[in-house]
């Protein structure tokens, strides 16, 4: 059989950021219960800011990468996430024609909510596996951006959304899948899966978010161990504590990885308490480092998690990371793969981090101003042309980046420009 895998993996995380303790002192939220998410920033989306704009922010410094006939070889451009802008043409076209890549190529979207991402992975490595089309390449990008219209929902989903605002996020991952899988070796038929029907969070309209936050943690702490379990009985030997030097958890924030990971060790390892922090702190927290700084982008999550897993973890010999993947509604999977020394450098070539550090920070006023302006740019907006100078300071950090923006809706075409 071939190896397949990531052969390149970006992240964006938006142009602007807030610090979220700022934000949880302006809101009056509880203290011990906020320092609980354990998140630091949220990536904000700017107003000329979209999901087609983070994907290709993200999958940009890839492309750019890429010989000419390497770039040829992008056959399947599959774009996940929730956050849609058409209920028919999909991102992937505007994606596909901004990062000018070859015509023929298979174009398409896919959602289930947070698992998109590894919905779309998994596709790409099986169109790799498939062999119809040898030394082909896919390109999967997951990006989304956070809503926080509530939709009333009666008894059943009037949570307490308070504590979303500061972990909702912006960005997108880019990710290249092919047979040279220089970054992340694909452990193939690796893979245990568990889904059923559950109404814990959802988008009933396209621009508005409802949920049950108990319900969605019990979910997620049920479907963790589900698919463990499945991925158990297809890979003989293994060992939750053992088997996994490193662990890559969906991170809506990292509070609920590390339940989520405090009860997988009492289930699986019997470990004690002062046991299960120490191996929070080294074999999950590396992959939390970065969802800290971007917070929640749904279907891109698991993915900057394991971004972030290579860039901070120790490669120095081959490691094999385990991964979780939910999303609401529901759908789940547990996986993993081989990461390398060359592939932590491979990664690191694209400066993630110094990217992060880059992004403007906005004051409270600012960002007070935006929520009022969230709504200039919704689903099914027919026409507006955007502010670009909105907030200066933003733009003025991201000039000479090369990075796209949405500059006009012109009866429901998006017209974008490069700054």
């Amino acid at each position: 059989m071939i190896s397949v895998g990531i052969e390149a993996i970006n992240a964006f995380g938006g142009m602007a950021y807030l610090d979220v303790m700022e934000l949880a002192n302006h809101r009056d939220l509880d203290a011990p219960r906020f320092k609980n998410l354990l998140m630091k920033e949220k990536a904000v989306a700017l107003p000329y800011e979209d999901p087609v704009t983070c994907a290709v922010n993200a999958a940009k410094p890839i492309i750019d990468s890429l010989s000419e006939s390497e770039k040829n070889r992008i056959e399947l451009v599959i774009t996940c996430s929730e956050s849609g802008i058409d209920f028919g043409k999909s991102m992937s076209t505007y994606i596909h024609h901004y990062l000018g890549l070859n015509r023929n190529c298979r174009l398409f979207e896919l959602k289930q909510a947070c698992y998109s991402g590894t919905a779309g992975l998994q596709m790409a490595v099986n169109f790799i596996l498939s062999q119809t089309s040898p030394g082909a390449k896919a390109l999967v990008i997951a990006s989304d951006i956070s809503r926080f219209l509530v939709a009333e929902g009666g008894d059943a989903l009037t949570e307490d959304w308070s504590y979303a605002e500061p972990s909702g996020g912006a960005g997108a991952v880019a990710v290249l899948v092919s047979e040279q899988p220089y970054v992340f070796q694909v452990d193939v038929g690796a893979n245990g899966y568990y889904g059923f029907e559950v109404m814990d969070t959802c988008r009933p309209i396209p621009d508005s978010e409802a949920g049950n936050t108990d319900l969605s943690l019990m979910s997620y702490l049920d479907c963790c161990e589900q698919t463990f379990l499945e991925y158990q009985k297809k890979v003989a030997g293994v060992d939750y504590r053992n088997t996994f030097n490193y662990l890559s958890f969906h991170t809506p924030f990292g509070g609920m990885v590390k339940g989520a990971h405090r009860t997988m060790m009492r289930k699986m390892a019997r470990a004690k308490p002062d046991e299960i922090e120490a191996d929070f702190e080294m074999r999950v927290m590396p992959g939390v480092t970065y969802c800290q700084r971007v917070g929640n982008i749904m279907g891109a999550t698991v993915l900057l998690s394991l971004a972030s897993t290579i860039d901070k973890g120790n490669f120095d010999t081959p490691k094999r990371i385990g991964c979780f993947s939910y999303g609401s509604g529901c759908c789940s999977e547990f996986y993993s793969g081989v990461v390398t020394k060359q592939g932590q450098e491979r990664l690191r070539r694209f400066n993630i981090e110094k990217e992060l550090n880059e992004r403007y920070q906005l004051s409270m006023e600012e960002y007070e101003h935006l929520l009022l302006e969230s709504g200039t740019v919704k689903f099914g907006t027919r026409n507006v042309k955007l502010d670009l100078g909105l907030i200066p300071g933003a733009l003025d950090k991201s000039r000479g980046k090369q990075r796209l923006v949405l500059e006009e809706i012109r009866e429901f075409h998006r017209e974008y420009r490069w700054i």
